[in-house]
């Protein structure tokens, strides 16, 4: 016995520092248990993250080096398919790094944050610069014997033959250099840009002190601020968080005008104060390194280089639609401003509408206009009922079913988890894991994650996707009741889930809404038109408190009054795009982001009374990451393509009609990126998007609009 201890000893103290660590880091695990392994969030430590990095990244170091130096000739088996199977590890630890960033960020994860980021962000850059593995894959890639491949085979070999190239592969060493420093730098204004929003947004509230101050608030939104005081150990009544979920409601039923516009300006000037979580300079940093990152890759501007693999292709396209939009969606917002100043002069105000009477106002109109007051409509709106009617639509849709299950870890009480199955065959397709309330630490907003994707490489591999969003819990107990716009927002993200969960491909990097920026919103959008369908409200908008259907009197209003409001909304989010276009659009020009956004936005003549979506200083979309950096247009131009595709819908048997939703499964929802997306609408379509489809859903008309081939 004594003789095997110490043989076990000495075998210990032979392993590597790294294979030490590997032992001893739950993070370095392979996902075990059902469903092919979940995510082990009940082992996972935020001190273990650093040691596992340096592990992971290893791995996939000397994988790469592996393929790249291969003494045979390069195929697609050895070449591609490793490709696809190398760093496993590290993939795994870049999924649960990202749910800590965006769902459990803290003062002892930030600083970890900051450091592997740009760590994250050197080992991209070893890959693409990598110059005997892009010989390989070049080679392949001009192959004649490409043509056997299957089609599936050659856009994957496509794909990363355009990213090697996009990200700088046949760029001299010197410049290879330095796109790496400038990679790693971007990495860390990221997070720190990402952590002074955060900052901005977990602090600041404004204080709720006298009974007076709560003055129009719906009962929820009143216990939500009283709850949110409670939490903060503040003495006073309530207060109001300077996040979304709290700020537009407030903004829309608070009779305080006063206490409205100091909400107001706490939203706005995120990232904007005169404090440690100023965002401006960082901001500039980012644009003067993505303006010599876009030339030393040969593209004028960055804006240029990051259209080169959408559907868009170019930023003229993109302005082109923005503007075919913008002029009636401001003459919209004038219309609706004129019958708002009516209502003030009415009732003896003696004052023009500011922003921050926009949403209280608009709300009097809709009222008198429809009859439709949104309180009457939030009593039916139940985020669980809304779930379920979610679900429903999938089934009918795609054939899905929902059984929630209690039996794997997850990251936070809030989290729950359902096994997603096909109705027809009964087998499991992925995981959904849904986080719908806010908390400190996690970041605002709502989106989808995928944690693993679905592939068939090596075996039928299921996705795991999570619906994350920023509700308000109430009282414990109390149903949580949404609004019209939060009930869209929830379809959105699960639109975005359902790209991932019906995914039926063979290759990772091609699986679910692994698609060109432009293209990603359109499944997701297209499902919010379901919300408003007869059949969800009938069936899932019951009364909180009676759980009575909501009355056909109430849905028929609700469909008349559907495009009411569409000009803010429409100038709210193409403002934001416009500006993040032309700041990208101006190379390494100094910027002064105030000055910069006045001047633009006056040009564009924007309705004094709205302000963008997102201020430039506060701008998450595009300067926490390059995803959407001169790409916030892209939940425009997908608009345009689920407007034109949901009309399919509409004049066939209707939005539940069998044969249309095959058609929409079989060449968008599960073809990830096996093909080119305008194929793939071509195929479901008939033909390609038309922006009439659009300004129909937006009531707006059609004149001077050039169809969008």
């Amino acid at each position: 016995m004594k003789k095997i201890i110490i043989l076990l000893i000495m075998s210990s103290s032979l392993l590597s520092a790294q294979e030490q660590k590997s032992i001893n880091n739950p993070l370095l695990n392979k996902w075990r248990g059902k469903y092919g392994g979940v995510p082990a969030f009940d082992q996972y430590h935020i001190s273990d993250f650093k040691s596992a990095f340096e592990v992971a990244i290893q791995e996939k170091l000397t994988e790469i080096d592996a393929i790249a130096t291969n003494s045979k000739a390069p195929t697609f088996e050895n070449t591609i398919i490793a490709l696809e199977r190398a760093g496993k590890t590290y993939t795994r630890l870049v999924a649960v790094f990202g749910i800590y960033s965006s769902n459990l960020n803290s003062p002892e994860f930030e600083p970890i944050e900051n450091e592997i980021g740009p760590v994250m962000a050197a080992l991209s850059s070893k890959m693409y610069q990598n110059k005997k593995l892009f010989v390989r894959i070049e080679k392949l890639y001009n192959a004649p014997e490409k043509q056997k491949l299957t089609k599936e085979q050659q856009r994957l070999l496509w794909l990363y033959y355009s990213n090697f190239v996009r990200e700088g592969a046949k760029a001299n060493v010197e410049s290879k250099v330095k796109i790496s420093e400038i990679n790693q730098k971007l990495a860390g204004l990221f997070s720190k840009f990402s952590q002074n929003l955060l900052a901005e947004e977990n602090n600041p509230y404004v204080a709720l002190t006298t009974e007076a101050d709560f003055e129009g608030m719906p009962s929820e939104l009143k216990n939500a601020a009283m709850a949110q005081a409670k939490q903060r150990n503040l003495t006073v009544l309530g207060c109001i968080a300077n996040t979304r979920s709290f700020i537009e409601p407030f903004l829309t039923f608070s009779t305080r005008r006063d206490l409205r516009e100091k909400a107001w300006n706490m939203f706005v000037k995120r990232g904007d104060n005169d404090n440690a979580f100023n965002n401006n300079s960082t901001l500039i940093a980012i644009l003067k390194l993505r303006a010599e990152k876009a030339k030393l890759l040969g593209f004028p501007t960055h804006a240029h280089w990051s259209l080169s693999n959408t559907m868009a292709k170019t930023p003229e396209r993109t302005l082109t639609l923005m503007e075919a939009v913008w002029e009636p969606a401001v003459a919209q917002v004038h219309n609706d401003v004129a019958d708002m100043q009516k209502i003030v002069d009415r009732e003896g105000g003696h004052f023009k509408i500011e922003p921050w009477d926009y949403r209280f106002y608009a709300e009097k109109v809709r009222k008198e206009k429809y009859d439709l007051d949104q309180n009457e409509v939030k009593n039916y709106l139940q985020l669980e009922k809304l779930r379920e009617g979610m679900f429903w639509v999938a089934g009918e849709l795609f054939d899905l079913k929902f059984k929630q299950i209690s039996d794997v870890p997850v990251y936070h009480p809030d989290v729950r988890v359902w096994e997603v199955l096909n109705k027809t065959t009964g087998n499991v397709v992925g995981l959904w894991y849904f986080d719908p309330y806010a908390r400190a630490g996690k970041r605002s907003g709502a989106w989808m994650n995928a944690y693993r994707d679905q592939q068939k490489l090596d075996a039928n591999t299921i996705t795991i996707v999570s619906n994350n969003c920023n509700f308000i819990k109430g009282n414990d107990n109390d149903p949580i009741l949404i609004s019209w716009d939060d009930a869209s927002t929830l379809f959105h993200e699960f639109g975005h889930a359902l790209h991932g969960l019906c995914s039926n491909v063979t290759y990772p990097s091609l699986s679910g809404t692994s698609v060109a920026r432009d293209y990603v919103e359109f499944p997701s959008q297209i499902l919010e038109r379901w919300l408003a369908t007869p059949e969800v409200l009938k069936t899932f908008a019951l009364h909180y408190k009676t759980n009575e259907r909501i009355p056909q009197a109430l849905v028929d209003r609700i469909q008349k009054a559907t495009t009411f409001n569409e000009g803010f909304s429409t100038v709210e989010t193409i403002s934001s795009s416009l500006i993040d276009m032309k700041l990208h659009l101006a190379g390494d020009a100094d910027i002064n982001p105030s000055k910069f956004e006045q001047e633009t936005l006056t040009k564009l003549k924007m309705p004094s009374e709205i302000v963008m979506r997102h201020r430039i200083p506060q701008f998450g979309h595009i300067f926490s990451g390059d995803d959407y950096a001169a790409g916030y247009y892209s939940y425009l131009w997908a608009d345009v393509i689920s407007a034109d595709a949901y009309e399919a819908f509409t004049d066939g048997k209707g939005p539940y009609d069998k044969v249309i939703a095959k058609k929409l499964f079989n060449n968008v929802f599960s073809i990830g990126n096996t093909i080119d997306q305008e194929e793939g609408y071509r195929k479901f379509r008939g033909r390609n998007p038309k922006i009439d489809a659009l300004m129909r859903a937006r009531n707006f008309p059609l004149s001077k609009v050039a169809s969008k081939k």
